[in-house]
């Protein structure tokens, strides 16, 4: 397994393996190590010496690695969403597991031919622990691509900004992460917002980001909570109507909702109990910029008041799905109780 921050050095570098596997949460900066990987590479001509592969022709594969490019030393294949690296389960099909075993086997066999001859490159989301991808890490590079942290996001923010003669300080970068998430795709399209906004030779602002920036989910429940932990019900519900207005699906805020005082509640007994906040709400690297925000909010609520805003929650959801309330009403309902 390689860190992604490697293979991209070595990519910049023009630097290129015989086999890759790409996979995690990050799926832009997968997509944009396959199209470096392109470039270096060179021309590519589709069916000849540049083949596309999904879960619909896999067993392809090998024929696929066999079949000489015409006219080209070699041969690129991308191979996306393939299924390749799933445990089937009780219901797994035999023709692809049967493939996966004669795959693992041939690239064991055959990686003189692959390394002369072909690139070969998987994209997947998920991937679990099994013999073929043990192979493939032993014959060329694994690299798994999650969220990035805001410590690597920031330069690369400012980067982005640099090159259209832009300039923001790393403390509103940071506000900026915090406000749209650390998603690199939703980061870009942000940004170039921004940069429009300001202009050639601009500087951008907090209250810039405020003005134009578009917040994920995640960021306006914080909002939303800061209101309520204040008891100020008026912000809190013109919150939630926007949420509704921008038609964010008014199940998914519930779960949110949820989800978001249940690790304010653990975050109140982690600091009761002196335990490691990190580890309480399990969260996951580029995760732990929040954990200030938790600690600070956990301080508006008293225990038994998380515990009964959970249950309150839960209530809502077991009434909602029974016909017995409207979700929109139910949500109000909860946030004006509390602040009563």
């Amino acid at each position: 397994m390689q860190l992604f921050e490697n293979v991209e050095k070595e990519l910049k570098n023009g630097k290129i393996n015989s086999i890759y596997l790409f996979y995690g949460e990050e799926q832009y900066l997968i997509e944009t190590a396959v199209k470096r990987i392109k470039n270096i590479f060179g021309e590519c001509i589709k069916g000849i010496n540049y083949i596309l592969i999904d879960e619909t022709n896999i067993t392809e594969l090998i024929s696929d690695i066999e079949t000489p490019s015409f006219g080209y030393q070699k041969k690129l294949i991308v191979v996306k969403n393939s299924n390749l690296f799933k445990k089937e389960g009780k219901r797994k099909s035999s023709e692809l597991s049967n493939f996966k075993e004669k795959l693992g086997k041939y690239i064991m066999q055959n990686m003189d031919i692959i390394s002369e001859s072909v690139i070969l490159v998987f994209m997947e989301q998920e991937v679990e622990k099994q013999e073929l991808l043990q192979i493939i890490d032993k014959n060329g590079v694994v690299c798994k691509v999650d969220y990035q942290k805001p410590i690597t996001l920031i330069p690369r923010i400012k980067e982005i900004c640099r090159m259209y003669n832009v300039t923001i300080e790393n403390s509103e970068v940071q506000y900026f992460i915090e406000n749209v998430g650390t998603k690199l795709q939703d980061i870009i399209n942000e940004i170039r917002k921004l940069i429009e906004y300001v202009g050639n030779g601009g500087k951008i602002q907090k209250e810039d980001i405020d003005k134009l920036s578009t917040k994920n989910l995640e960021s306006v429940i914080f909002d939303l909570t800061d209101n309520l932990g204040k008891r100020n019900i008026k912000e809190s519900i013109i919150v939630l109507k926007n949420l509704v207005y921008e038609k964010e699906p008014i199940q998914k805020i519930l779960i949110t909702l949820y989800n978001h005082f249940k690790r304010l509640y653990f975050t109140k007994i982690a600091l009761k109990n002196n335990k490691d906040i990190i580890y309480a709400l399990s969260l996951k690297p580029n995760q732990i910029f929040l954990v200030n925000k938790y600690k600070l909010q956990a301080k508006y609520f008293q225990e038994d008041e998380l515990k009964n805003i959970l249950k309150s929650l839960i209530d809502l959801d077991y009434n909602y799905k029974n016909g017995l309330i409207d979700l929109n009403i139910g949500l109000e309902t909860v946030l004006c109780r509390y602040c009563s």
